[in-house]
């Protein structure tokens, strides 16, 4: 039985949460690899809907979960969210729940100099969430980053801060915001050490322990692939790698264990900040998918920009991720139009392109190509079969099949878990 490493294909919030949930009861081990707490997974899970933003999606199920030394942990959100999810009945333990030692901290100071910074920047401003991921990830490249390892290292932690504060109250400084203080800082880190390190692990030699039993594990990342550091619509990114490269440096596994890669994409497109985005759309066809889609960031609550889909994305974020196969979501979402566009392609300079240029200004210049496709009448939502959905359905999912170069391993047909197709399991390939 292979691994399975779940990638979202577009800009982030392509429905993982449900996928993951579907295939976390598959799996025995869920690992989170990468971002922070400004991601987002909604699921619903016998008519109870939880939202995770830190915690693997296997924790609802009673899976063994593990946050990755990829990820940035702000522990205080964490902690909310564990008494967060508790209050709905499940309750996370150090046996449910693992961290790996080095894992980088996110502090109360790097969101304040996120949204220092966000502020300064007025109309240039990226659309971070504000939550210091950034910033944090910055401390990591910059040797300087507060790890889960020292809270449980007094003497060592208190030098780091120090060093910490006085690097990032200059910057302050020269943005003219508050500075920070660095006792404060200090005593915050000491309360909460007690709380977060019963959940440290050292999780590469779990997850070798775990490789030896040949139990099957999930690899949940976050984000999209053009939200990618490298590989996305820089500077508009996040600040780790989300492609799926990332889920073995991320956990601390050989590129061999990760196996099977997934990549989760709606079938029609969507943003959520500031970027480029070639298909979208600012009429009331935009309106109402954003409408029957509750387009509403799961993190920030905020309106999502919608388009149509974009197969040029795809088709890049398939051949970046080493993507498998796909899992379409939302596609209900487009019953009831008469007419469907994908973008096959763009034109620059008077020339047709394959592909979104690397750079910021051709970026924004680039001119989505459109196919026109019939649309369908009949309601999709709550399909479970291929004999449920509409042959202009089918055809439409075939189509985008062949301009991303991947197949269809499950479709979406609702939030509810139970309304997916199956077309192959990425355990059994």
């Amino acid at each position: 039985m292979a691994n399975v490493a779940v990638v979202g294909a577009q800009w982030g919030d392509e429905g993982k949460g449900k996928v993951v949930d579907w295939l976390s009861e598959r799996a025995d081990v869920v690992v989170r690899f990468q971002g922070g707490h400004n991601a987002g997974h909604t699921l619903v899970v016998g008519g109870e809907t939880y939202k995770l933003s830190l915690l693997p999606s296997g924790v609802v199920r009673g899976k063994v979960s593990i946050i990755g030394n990829g990820v940035v942990v702000d522990p205080w959100a964490l902690l909310a969210e564990i008494e967060r999810i508790a209050a709905q009945g499940v309750h996370i333990t150090p046996d449910l729940l693992k961290i790996a030692e080095n894992a980088t901290l996110i502090l109360p100071l790097h969101g304040h100099l996120d949204r220092a910074r966000e502020e300064a920047s007025g109309s240039a401003k990226i659309g971070t969430t504000g939550r210091g991921i950034g910033p944090a990830y910055e401390d990591k490249v910059g040797r300087r980053a507060i790890r889960v390892c020292d809270l449980d290292d007094p003497a060592t932690l208190e030098a780091k801060v120090a060093k910490l504060v006085a690097h990032h109250n200059a910057l302050l400084r020269g943005l003219g915001a508050a500075e920070i203080d660095g006792a404060e800082t200090l005593a915050a880190l000491h309360e909460v050490a007690p709380k977060i390190l019963p959940y440290s692990a050292v999780v590469w030699q779990l997850l070798d322990e775990i490789r030896h039993t040949r139990k099957r594990v999930l690899f949940e990342g976050a984000q999209g692939t053009m939200l990618d550091i490298d590989h996305g619509t820089y500077p508009f990114v996040t600040s780790s790698n989300t492609v799926s490269g990332n889920a073995g440096t991320g956990s601390g596994v050989g590129p061999g264990q990760v196996g099977y890669v997934l990549g989760i994409c709606k079938a029609y497109t969507t943003r959520v900040g500031s970027g480029p985005f070639p298909t979208e759309l600012f009429d009331k066809v935009g309106e109402a998918i954003g409408d029957r889609g509750n387009e509403f960031g799961t993190v920030t609550g905020r309106r999502r920009r919608c388009g149509w889909f974009d197969a040029v994305l795809v088709n890049q974020a398939v051949k970046v991720g080493g993507v498998n196969g796909i899992a379409l979501t939302k596609l209900d979402v487009l019953d009831g139009f008469e007419e469907l566009k994908i973008c096959t392609g763009y034109k620059m300079d008077g020339k047709v392109i394959s592909h979104l240029p690397a750079g910021q200004a051709r970026q924004a210049e680039v001119e989505p190509i459109y196919e026109v496709m019939s649309g369908w009448k009949e309601s999709t939502r709550g399909a479970r079969s291929w004999k449920d959905l509409p042959a202009t359905a089918i055809k439409y999912i075939r189509r985008i099949e062949e301009l991303i170069s991947a197949p269809v391993a499950l479709l979406s047909t609702s939030p509810e878990r139970d309304d997916t197709i199956l077309v192959h399991d990425p355990f059994a390939t």
